[in-house]
């Protein structure tokens, strides 16, 4: 039943970062996410569940001195990239504005 659980948020997930994507603002990528960090415009940090360990690491320390929330995305890359309506893999997404989506208060929270 972990495994069913475990999914279901996941899904919640992804029609919450559907919601951003269309109402909200976000940006996509490591580089990205790294400007967004350092300027502290981020209001909340994904990141997917494949991201190699010094990436991970290296955002979670700029997210803790921008005081930003961090959520380890359980899907991977592939799995991150296609809610947000792109083709293509994500391995760090960082909300700049959520727009009607309240994925901000629900899952900022790892």
């Amino acid at each position: 039943m972990a495994p069913r659980k475990a999914k279901k948020s996941t899904d919640t997930i992804a029609s919450r970062l559907a919601l951003v994507f269309k109402s909200g603002k976000a940006t996509l990528g490591h580089k990205s996410s790294l400007k967004s960090l350092r300027a502290g415009k981020a209001k909340l940090l994904l990141i997917a569940g494949n991201t190699p360990s010094l990436r991970r690491s290296e955002l979670e320390y700029y997210a803790m001195l921008s005081r930003t929330p961090v959520h380890k995305f359980s899907g991977n890359n592939i799995e991150l990239g296609t809610p947000c309506g792109k083709l293509f893999r994500c391995s760090t997404l960082v909300e700049l504005d959520p727009g009607d989506s309240d994925i901000t208060t629900s899952s900022g929270k790892p």
